[in-house]
């Protein structure tokens, strides 16, 4: 092990750690928007009831959420320093407008609207929880340009070493950015979605306020299960701009060693990475080519024959991920994302042919439910970050480079430590405290109490 391997593990575990709240402040803020939207409309208090219910586990993700963010900006300072000095002119604008307009946003509107029930008119108290949800998006939006531009720079030159902006608009339209973030806000919406049904399932099997929770699964399961057709319909164009941009993440996400065309897609695939070769693989024939191109035929370029290229372009070196992470990281997310089409689904089907929602078998596997769209999203960022290995920025920085040069491993492995059993500490904390809100039905108490 040594400082650039300790400084991934580092990064990755707290980025892990992090997005366990982000996707969920995403979604339930604009739940939550959508139920005192619908209090606001028909006047009925079951809905203000949802709004106070719901909105107590979004404020206690959110505060959750905004500690574990900082940490991870400091690390670029830290851990990174030579990715801050070659990017940092790059990410200066994206970081500091999601702070200034995301972020602020986000924030002073939150305090309007904990602090402004039965104080501001309903209109304006509805404004604000909807400001709220625009300030997330918002905040997800620039962080996702940066990120967009590690997969794919665009609006750049090098001088001295250092990537410097020439076009921020270009920023602003990179191709990457227009499926990923899209992909991210309904992943967030997915993940409030099954939170919210979870819950539901938990409350209605014990026959605890059975219209209140009724409601809450009948709209939530509505608004899931379009959320995730979404997001398999736009993942499956990210995987399309993959292919021409990132084809190496493609290749080990398939395990395809040599170049196909039609190329098969593998139904499983147990390999040998040192050698490129399968050991037991199961393909069906053409299938990755009609995913990739909308037809039957189409090359898709081998990991054996993009490292010769590779090579030729970049000068020696390794450039292929690690392929069993890739590979099994992209299977469990697409099957999470279908599981989750069929358990939505099935609720609807269920709700609308009015049988009871509490009697399902599965009712009692909650926690199930409620943890399929985490795995999803983070075996999603899994693909999306190692996936591009060896490169931090594609093409144009190693990881290996970017590391700062002067920690030694024994720095690394101590903060390493300190921040997997700080967050471990957080996210049971986190985890405790929804539990205990989320089985308390009582929504008569002021929502300050629990800010």
């Amino acid at each position: 092990m040594d400082t650039t391997i300790l400084s991934q593990w580092q990064f990755g575990i707290t980025s892990v750690y992090h997005f366990f709240f982000v996707p969920l402040t995403i979604g339930l803020s604009f739940l939550v928007a959508v139920f005192e939207t619908q209090y606001v409309v028909t006047g009925n208090e079951i809905y203000k009831r949802m709004t106070k219910f719901w909105g107590k586990l979004f404020l206690i993700n959110f505060a959750m959420g905004v500690v574990t963010g900082l940490v991870m900006e400091f690390q670029f300072g830290m851990n990174w320093s030579e990715f801050s000095r070659f990017v940092g002119n790059i990410f200066g604008a994206p970081l500091a407008l999601d702070a200034l307009l995301g972020f602020f946003l986000e924030s002073v509107f939150l305090g309007i609207w904990i602090f402004g029930w039965e104080i501001l008119p309903k209109g304006i108290h509805l404004a604000s929880i909807w400001f709220v949800a625009a300030g997330s998006t918002i905040s997800a939006f620039w962080i996702l340009i940066a990120n967009s531009f590690m997969q794919q720079p665009v609006g750049y030159e090098i001088v001295d070493g250092q990537a410097i902006m020439t076009d921020f608009f270009a920023l602003l339209s990179n191709p990457t950015l227009r499926y990923q973030f899209p992909h991210t806000i309904f992943s967030g919406f997915v993940t409030a979605s099954f939170f919210v049904m979870g819950i539901c399932l938990f409350h209605l099997v014990r026959k605890n306020e059975v219209e209140l929770f009724t409601r809450s699964l009948r709209i939530a399961s509505v608004f899931g299960l379009i959320s995730v057709i979404l997001v398999i319909l736009v993942g499956h164009r990210q995987a399309q701009h993959m292919i021409e941009t990132q084809p190496m993440k493609i290749a080990a996400a398939e395990a395809l060693w040599v170049t196909e065309n039609p190329a098969s897609l593998s139904l499983i695939t147990i390999a040998d990475e040192e050698e490129m070769r399968d050991i037991i693989s199961i393909r069906i024939p053409n299938l990755l080519s009609l995913l990739a191109y909308d037809k039957f035929t189409g090359e898709v370029k081998g990991i054996a024959d993009l490292q010769e290229e590779y090579s030729r372009m970049y000068g020696p070196g390794d450039y292929s991920p690690p392929v069993a992470i890739s590979y099994w990281s992209f299977r469990i997310m697409v099957g999470s994302g279908f599981l989750m089409v069929l358990i939505a689904g099935f609720l609807i089907y269920r709700i609308f042919r009015k049988k009871e929602p509490a009697a399902f078998k599965f009712a009692k596997y909650t926690p199930i439910v409620i943890a399929i769209p985490y795995i999803a999203n983070s075996s999603g960022w899994i693909l999306t970050e190692i996936g591009r290995q060896p490169w931090v920025v594609f093409s144009l920085l190693k990881t290996s480079d970017a590391v700062s040069p002067n920690i030694t491993v024994g720095m690394v492995l101590t903060s390493l430590i300190l921040f997997t059993t700080l967050y471990g500490i957080l996210i049971a904390a986190d985890i405790y405290l929804l539990a205990k809100y989320a089985s308390n039905i009582s929504t008569e108490s002021d929502i300050t109490q629990t800010s």
